[in-house]
């Protein structure tokens, strides 16, 4: 199955024309492309996008940069290394996210349940990959959730560092936000009902990197079946395939995510606010076959062999309020999501599977 492409330059051009209540012309309009990207995301969880704001060289100067950076000896590395901040900002060692799917019995349960065709890989372990936390946009001057707001950690010998993870990153907020507009409109809900809960929210530019020279070998576990706690997550398009989701009928897809392209994941928290009409994505990172052949490619091209992803996660504000809006709280499984602050919602999270210390995907 191959996940449509939306296209935002429509609803751009005339987004900022929209009133949180002019549904006539939204309907006029993009309305029916509002519906697609609602529809899309309640029945899959992903959504593929094309943003003229965001072009393949901002991409690609990403990830050369990043690419340098995971290519540098580990014991620079940790030196941007913050375990007393809960690896919230900074690099992440490869062996310390701990999958969900490693922890949770329930999920496990799940799993062995699942057709063999859908089963995700099993981890037998803590991911072998690398990580680096960069905070975008700013931050509330008052929070009672101070550690998830911390400021940012930059490498020694990267001058363009700021520039380049600040560049990239403003812009794929800018995408998320139009998303996030559009989803709300095609759910029936006002324009702003999700952007305005994300305003100082504690994005966060979370590139991976995972060494194709050590771990390149067909079935290795990069990041095991997982949801994402955040509100929704997005990527540009890696070097290297290897990205399987979920849809919301259980059946397991290979993302091919086209060039000048953007893949959008839903997290735990627009499932909070939709009252669970539009359900976390499960997803994972392994080496597949495709993965190989790109290996192979890049070898003979003398390319770096580091897998980076350029994965933004974006945050409802952290002292904001989750809970089913509009119409979802009249939803049958609204109970299923009971209000509360969305920072203490990230806290109990991060309990869950370990990551007051360590971290899983967000």
């Amino acid at each position: 199955m191959e996940l449509p492409v939306i296209d935002l330059a429509p609803y751009l051009s005339v987004g900022v024309k929209i009133g949180d209540d002019d549904a006539s012309k939204v309907a006029n309009e993009v309305g029916e492309l509002c519906l697609e990207v609602s529809r899309i995301l309640r029945e899959t969880g992903a959504l593929l996008v094309k943003d003229p704001r965001c072009t393949v060289e901002d991409n690609d100067r990403f990830i050369d940069m990043m690419e340098k950076y995971f290519e540098s000896p580990s014991e620079f590395k940790r030196l941007q290394e913050r375990p007393n901040l809960h690896y919230q900002v900074g690099v992440t060692p490869e062996g310390v996210e701990v999958p969900r799917s490693l922890v949770d019995e329930e999920m496990q349960a799940k799993l062995n349940a699942m057709p063999k065709e859908s089963q995700p890989c099993i981890p037998k372990g803590p991911d072998p990959k690398w990580r680096y936390m960069w905070r975008v946009g700013p931050r509330p001057s008052k929070t009672r959730f101070q550690e998830l707001n911390s400021e940012p950690v930059i490498p020694e010998g990267f001058p363009e560092w700021k520039d380049t993870m600040d560049s990239w990153g403003y812009k794929m907020i800018s995408a998320i936000e139009v998303v996030a507009e559009m989803a709300a409109i095609g759910f029936g809900l006002p324009k702003d009902a999700f952007t305005s809960l994300m305003k100082q929210g504690p994005h966060l530019l979370a590139p991976t990197g995972s060494d194709l020279r050590r771990y390149g070998q067909e079935g290795t576990v990069f990041a095991g079946y997982h949801y994402d706690l955040n509100f929704l997550t997005i990527h540009g398009r890696s070097r290297f395939p290897g990205l399987n989701i979920w849809l919301r009928n259980g059946q397991k897809v290979g993302v091919k995510v086209p060039v000048g392209c953007l893949l959008i994941q839903a997290g735990k928290q627009i499932e909070w606010l939709t009252g669970g009409e539009c359900q976390a994505g499960m997803h994972e990172v392994i080496v597949t076959s495709r993965t190989i052949e790109a290996i192979k490619l890049a070898s003979a091209q003398n390319r770096s062999l580091w897998r980076v992803s350029s994965t933004l996660f974006a945050h409802i504000a952290s002292d904001a309020v989750l809970k089913p809006l509009g119409h979802f709280a009249e939803s049958p499984l609204a109970g299923k999501y009971p209000p509360i602050c969305a920072g203490e919602f990230v806290e109990q999270e991060l309990a869950v599977i370990n990551l007051k210390g360590n971290k899983e995907d967000r």
